[in-house]
Formats: C-alpha cells, sequence, structure tokens
C-alpha cells in the first residue's frame, strides 16, 4: 500500500477515538457542572430533577433520525454533530435565566447527544469491520477514560473560577477541535465511499427481516447491561453514606472508582470482546452479578467497593460487546440504522435503571436493592443462548463482501504527457 493511502487509512481509524474522547469531554464536563447549572438556574431540586428529563426527551428521537441521516451522508456527519453538541453545551449556560429557556436547553442538548451517540458508535462499528480490530470496546473505553478525566478538570475549574460559561466554554473548545479532527479524518471516505451498493453488499430479504429482529433483540439485552451500569454509577455514593456513614469526599471514591474500572475493563477486554462475544457477554455477566451480590451483603465499607468495582469490570463490557456484535454483519448502507435500532432501545434501559433502583431502594433499603440489580445481569446472562441463535440464522453476509478493508480515495498522480 503507497504512503499516500495508508496516511489517510491509518487518520480513519483514529476518528472513532476522537469522537469518543470529545463525547466523554462534554458528559463529563456536564456532570461535575450540574450544581452550577441549578444555582444559575435558581429552580428547585424537584424541578431541576424534571428539567433533566428533557435529555432523553431530546435524544430519544433524535437516535431514531441519526441513523438514516449518517447512511444517506456519510461518516462525516459524526463530527458535525458531536460539534454541534459542544456548542449545545454553551447554548445551556447561557439561556437558563428562566426554567422554560433551561428545560429548552437541556433538551437541544439532549438531542445533539443521541444523535452524537448514534453517529460515533457507527463510525466505530465501521471501522471496527474494515480493520479487524477491536475499535467499538477501546474507543467505549476512551470515552469511559475521558469522562473521569474532565470531570476533574471542570471541578478544578469551578474552584478558580465558579463559573458555569467558563466550564462550558472550555467543553466546547475541546468537543469542536476533536469534532473537525473527526471530520478531517473522515474526509477520504466520502458519502459515496461510505455506502456499499447494495448490488455488493445487500443480504436476502428474507435475512434482512430476521436481522432487523435480531438487532431488536439485541437493544433489549442492551437495556438490561444499561440499566445495570447506570444504576450502579448513579447510586454506589449513596450507599455508601446511607449504609456505612461515608463522608461526601470518601462517598464520591465510589462512582470514581467505578468509572476507572469501567475504561479499565474496556481497554484490557477489547480483544476478547472483538474475538470471543459470546464468552465475553457470559463472562461479564457473571462478574458483574457477582458484584451485585457482593455488594448487597457487604458487612463493611472496604467490601462493598470491591463489589462496586467488581460490578464495573462485569457490566461495562456488556454493551460494547453487544453493540460490536451485533453491527458487525450490518451492510455498510444501513449500518447508522442498525445503530439507531439498538442503541435507541439500549437506551430505555439507561433512563429506567436509576429509577428501577430507586423503587427498590424505598421498599427493601439501598443496600439491598443491589440484588435487584444483579437480577438484571443474571437475566442477561440467562438471553446469551437465545441472542446467539438468533444471530447465527440472521447472519446472512453476500460472498462479495470484504468485511476487513480500508476504503479510501485512490491516490492521485499525475503523467508527464509523453513528447
Amino acid at each position: 500500500m503507497s504512503t499516500e493511502i495508508a496516511r489517510p487509512a491509518a487518520v480513519l481509524r483514529a476518528a472513532p477515538f476522537l469522537g469518543f474522547a470529545g463525547f466523554g469531554t462534554f458528559w463529563g464536563v456536564w456532570g461535575a457542572s450540574l450544581p452550577l447549572l441549578r444555582t444559575q438556574a435558581e429552580v428547585s431540586d424537584a424541578e431541576f430533577g424534571i428539567a433533566l428529563l428533557f435529555v432523553a426527551a431530546g435524544a430519544l428521537p433524535a437516535m431514531l433520525l441519526a441513523g438514516r441521516l449518517i447512511d444517506a451522508l456519510g461518516l462525516r456527519v459524526a463530527g458535525v454533530l458531536l460539534a454541534l453538541l459542544g456548542v449545545m453545551g454553551l447554548v445551556v449556560s447561557v439561556t437558563s435565566a428562566t426554567y422554560a429557556a433551561l428545560c429548552v436547553g437541556i433538551l437541544l442538548a439532549g438531542a445533539s447527544s443521541g444523535a452524537s451517540d448514534v453517529a460515533i458508535n457507527t463510525l466505530a462499528a465501521t471501522v471496527e469491520k474494515r480493520t479487524g480490530r477491536p475499535v467499538v470496546a477501546r474507543s467505549h473505553a476512551a470515552f469511559s477514560a475521558t469522562v473521569a478525566v474532565s470531570s476533574l478538570g471542570a471541578g478544578a475549574l469551578t474552584g478558580l473560577a465558579d463559573s458555569l460559561l467558563a466550564n462550558f466554554a472550555a467543553a466546547a473548545v475541546v468537543t469542536v477541535a476533536l469534532g473537525l479532527a473527526v471530520i478531517a479524518a473522515t474526509r477520504s471516505v466520502s458519502a459515496q465511499d461510505a455506502v456499499v451498493p447494495k448490488s455488493q453488499d445487500a443480504p436476502a430479504h428474507a435475512g434482512r427481516a430476521l436481522r432487523w429482529i435480531a438487532l431488536l433483540v439485541i437493544g433489549a439485552i442492551g437495556a438490561l447491561a444499561f440499566a445495570s451500569e447506570n444504576a450502579y454509577q448513579s447510586w454506589c455514593a449513596v450507599l455508601l453514606t446511607d449504609e456505612f456513614a461515608a463522608s461526601s469526599p470518601l462517598a464520591a471514591v465510589a462512582p470514581a472508582a467505578f468509572a476507572t474500572t469501567a475504561a479499565l475493563a474496556r481497554f484490557a477486554a477489547a480483544t476478547i470482546t472483538f474475538r470471543r462475544p459470546i464468552v465475553t457477554l457470559a463472562s461479564g455477566s457473571v462478574i458483574a452479578t457477582t458484584g451485585g451480590v457482593l455488594t448487597a451483603f457487604a458487612p463493611t465499607l472496604p467490601l462493598a467497593l470491591v463489589g462496586i468495582v467488581t460490578a464495573a469490570a462485569g457490566t461495562s463490557i456488556l454493551f460494547p460487546t453487544l453493540l460490536s456484535y451485533g453491527l458487525r454483519p450490518i451492510p455498510d448502507e444501513s449500518r447508522g440504522r442498525a445503530t439507531s435500532a439498538i442503541s435507541t432501545v439500549a437506551y430505555v434501559g439507561y433512563l429506567a435503571g436509576p429509577a428501577y433502583f430507586g423503587l427498590l431502594a424505598d421498599a427493601t433499603g439501598v443496600q439491598q436493592a443491589f440484588l435487584g440489580i444483579a437480577a438484571l445481569t443474571a437475566v442477561l446472562l440467562a438471553t446469551i443462548p437465545v441472542l446467539s441463535t438468533l444471530k447465527r440464522a440472521a447472519d446472512v453476509r453476500s460472498p462479495n463482501e470484504t468485511p476487513y478493508s480500508i476504503r479510501t480515495r485512490p491516490a492521485r498522480t499525475h503523467r508527464t504527457p509523453e513528447p
């Protein structure tokens, strides 16, 4: 392969990591800046909780529509949507003077986030298929790592400036810059290159219908994974304060340890996630369930932290594995829509997880409620044989398909006219 072709191929391989780093930057700053946002908007806790629901209200329809946009316009859309997400953070910071404006701003940020989520996952799945490397799992690891780093950075900036606008301006600079980098990295793949002609890569009609059923099943299983992961992330600090009388700084160790473990687990398990997805799903489910049981019965704070970290190692690898496994046989021209199908269904679980845990905690207590989260990953484990069978039945691949090849524009050559 010539240097001219190898260089854009290498740049394209970096694009998913740039995209997920930008996405993680935004959400790390968002989480650390919520107290400032609530103070600036001058709303009650109940009003603020309702306003935050507009993240989901914007994200879900945007996730459904984003896939079609990507399939029509190509991979470069991921960078555009990511840059838009950074701008939406600024919009929220400057338009939150009234409650109505706060809700509208959060709605727009949620829509941008949902669309960006589908776009960068489509990009990662496409590059993974064309390179034969575990790009999806490693990209999700980059997201977790960036969330942790940007959260700490936003906390430090708050200590210096105590300004919501400063936090989101910093996030916008990084996110927009990374969005532009994604656009540049995908420039070698035009919208036409990103879509393989149907005559080359289209499955039979029956196989296509079964494949979409499989995608919805994968999304439903992904909902269990997301519900478990978000419940731990949202409630582990509450566990330490309510059940073990931990101080606020000590309780903050729990979500930080969870996020750090998630990033490390995704990096460490990336290769086996790609090569042995069923084994990874089974192992992750068992580890997550074990962590939930240990957390529910831990008699001391250190053992509870061990349970939380164990659960993080298990739950963190589940959704990236499902996404990689489900999207691998999907033709290029419909991968965006397939990503939308899986991600939108799974996102319902992400939203429901903390609320499900809250209902359990109200009935049984916070610590015992972790048994209910362990039950979710146990159910996920039980669904794996069904998933594997349905996926094999739907896996109809065209004999002309080349699964692992970076497609770039051929290098231009200049010929000297012969005399």
